[in-house]
């Protein structure tokens, strides 16, 4: 008996012990640019605790937080010259508990790694909602909401798989980046599906995969000559989140001791961050507000947070090999810290493109948040940021094709968005689109009028920048916001449930009405493919004329002219008055009809239609 009290004894007195619990990146990789690495080690009072290194690595900085469950260790990586070591904690010369760290050899050309540019189409996809290739994972033991595809705000069970066994389709379309809403974990008690509430930063959502099979997905991407986007959060994570739960220092998080349990939410209005008129109040309001209660609103002033952000975004991007990186919420951050998050990143890996999601009205205040932005600069203010949507020309988009011209008005409303390109440093690093994941479908504005789908495929698809491009789109899926929320946006992709009735995928057993959008889509975006002219070239606008609007795209080698036909009634075009564009050439043809002609004096064009003629 006596025996057995001693070693309860000694166990009680090892559970007293410190234990490291977590650590955080799990592992790095030597070669790095910025070799300074700071590491997360987590556990139970371990400030408490002697921290030491094997093999001779030398610790530069010991940093402790007010909760003693933190530490955070730096080390400069050029001087470790063993490919492990080890992390012990001790009580006095006891070793309490001990973490193997490994510094990786990065893959050769890692920081020349190609990334999206204007030569890419880009396809979003709502991983829960596109295709179910493991039924295994569709809910996880360890994770609170469960799958039911009964539930239009539930989890349906699409995942990784779902998109790899896809990715003939994607290809086949003219895709060439993947641009997935987030598919790290999000373990929230209901809607968690969509991923924007974050509960671990390092590890893929269980019921989505695992972090080897995002890996995996990336690679076949890049095999094919394309790229993952990771669609990535800086400004809140999920109120379920560890550190959320336990925070390493008060100020991690936004935290309004007049709301209720830290919680206000944001105004939204961040117009602020350069309103030079802008009082205080509505700034932090719409900074530092939440975006909704289970959404924290993550501090980048912190350094620890900033270090955090900046070493996890390329740990992914080594670990995953990444093609770019699309941003949530951009404005919403604290502008300075995001500045050097994205050139610390960039500082990296030079050609990676970073999209932030900057919705607002206006091209003034779009365009300040692109890197080298002169109004940025008016601003005193250099994002660092290469790339922004181009929200302006998504919004006049539906409200041109639906109007008669006017002064401004109907195609009008496209010009004089066009119009404002000379604000944008870099014109050709702009994200176009007429949805995405938080919009009206396009097909439920104009009702599955595939005149309309063309027109607006055609514009974004041959205008300046990179076209972003809403999955199930191009077999006519639509959606009413108004009356069914985000679900109905996100339905489920026909054909990526083995019950399905229709599969989609599948061209052979597309109905006529979805083989109609999936055929124009895939000609155009594959015949896209190879046109510099598009991808870098120049444009000429000419002011629309009766509701019909013609650009050039043109370089020192070819020619494209592209004509919108807006009306209900064919339109002729006197081709005289685009002499300047048309010097030279003497016949053209439409790469939507496969027709030629000659370029006399008029041109006829069908109601609701586009034309994209190669000129020769």
């Amino acid at each position: 008996m006596k025996k057995i009290i001693t070693i309860f004894a000694l166990s009680a007195a090892s559970v007293a012990f410190s234990q490291i619990q977590k650590v955080e990146p799990a592992f790095w990789w030597k070669g790095m640019k910025n070799p300074e690495l700071q590491i997360l080690v987590y556990g139970k009072n371990i400030a408490n605790d002697e921290i030491e290194i094997s093999d001779g690595v030398q610790i530069k900085d010991i940093q402790k937080v007010e909760n003693p469950n933190y530490v955070f260790i730096t080390v400069n990586t050029n001087e470790v010259n063993v490919p492990k070591f080890k992390i012990n904690t001790k009580k006095g010369k006891k070793i309490t508990s001990s973490y193997t760290y490994e510094l990786k050899q990065r893959e050769p050309h890692s920081a020349d790694r190609e990334s999206f540019t204007s030569k890419d189409v880009m396809y979003l996809i709502m991983p829960d909602r596109f295709a179910n290739g493991d039924e295994k994972n569709d809910s996880s033991p360890n994770l609170t909401e469960k799958a039911n595809r009964n539930l239009p705000n539930g989890r349906h069970g699409g995942d990784l798989r779902g998109i790899i066994n896809n990715l003939d389709y994607i290809q086949n379309l003219g895709a060439t980046a993947v641009w997935l809403t987030p598919v790290n974990e999000d373990n929230e008690k209901v809607y968690s599906y969509h991923g924007y509430a974050q509960t671990d930063l390092y590890k893929i959502d269980a019921r989505y995969g695992t972090n080897e099979e995002y890996r995996e997905l990336s690679q076949k991407l890049n095999k094919r000559n394309m790229k993952l986007v990771m669609d990535y959060v800086t400004n809140h994570w999920g109120i379920s989140h560890w550190m959320i739960k336990d925070l390493p220092t008060k100020d991690w998080i936004h935290w309004f001791n007049d709301g209720e349990n830290g919680f206000k939410r944001s105004n939204y209005k961040t117009t602020t961050q350069f309103d030079t008129n802008a009082s205080d109040i509505d700034k932090i309001s719409a900074l530092d507000g939440w975006f909704d209660t289970t959404m924290p609103d993550i501090n980048q002033k912190n350094p620890l947070v900033l270090k955090y952000l900046t070493q996890n975004a390329i740990w992914w991007i080594e670990y995953a090999e990444l093609g770019g990186f699309r941003v949530d919420t951009y404005p919403y951050n604290d502008k300075e810290a995001m500045a050097k998050w994205a050139k610390a990143i960039t500082d990296e890996y030079p050609k990676f493109n970073i999209v932030g999601e900057t919705w607002l009205n206006t091209a003034a205040y779009i365009s300040a948040w692109q890197k080298n932005s002169k109004t940025g600069e008016a601003a005193n203010y250099n994002s660092n940021l290469p790339s922004v949507m181009d929200f302006m020309l998504y919004s006049d988009m539906p409200k041109a094709l639906k109007e008669k011209e006017g002064w401004d008005s109907g195609m009008n409303r496209i010009y004089n968005s066009l119009a404002s390109d000379f604000l944008y440093p870099d014109i050709n690093n702009v994200m176009v689109f007429f949805e995405n994941h938080d919009t009206e479908r396009w097909n439920e504005i104009f009702n599955d009028d595939p005149k309309a789908y063309k027109l607006g495929l055609t514009l974004i698809s041959t205008v300046r920048g990179i076209p972003q491009i809403y999955y199930g789109s191009e077999v006519g899926m639509r959606g009413d916001k108004n009356k069914g929320g985000d679900a109905d946006i996100r339905r489920d992709f026909p054909g990526g449930w083995k019950s399905d009735k229709v599969n989609a995928f599948k061209l052979s057993e597309q109905t006529a009405e979805q083989k109609e959008f999936y055929q124009f889509t895939q000609k155009l975006l594959n015949w896209r493919k190879g046109k510099e002219v598009i991808h870098t070239g120049k444009t000429k606008n000419f002011v629309p004329q009766n509701n019909v609007f013609v650009y050039f795209r043109y370089n020192e080698k070819e020619s494209v002219m592209v004509i919108l036909n807006n009306n209900e009634t064919e339109q002729a075009v006197d081709l005289k008055h685009f002499a300047e564009s048309l010097k030279g050439f003497s016949k053209g043809k439409d790469i939507i009809s496969d027709k030629e002609f000659l370029l006399q004096n008029n041109l006829t064009i069908p109601a609701k239609t586009s034309m994209v003629i190669e000129l020769k």
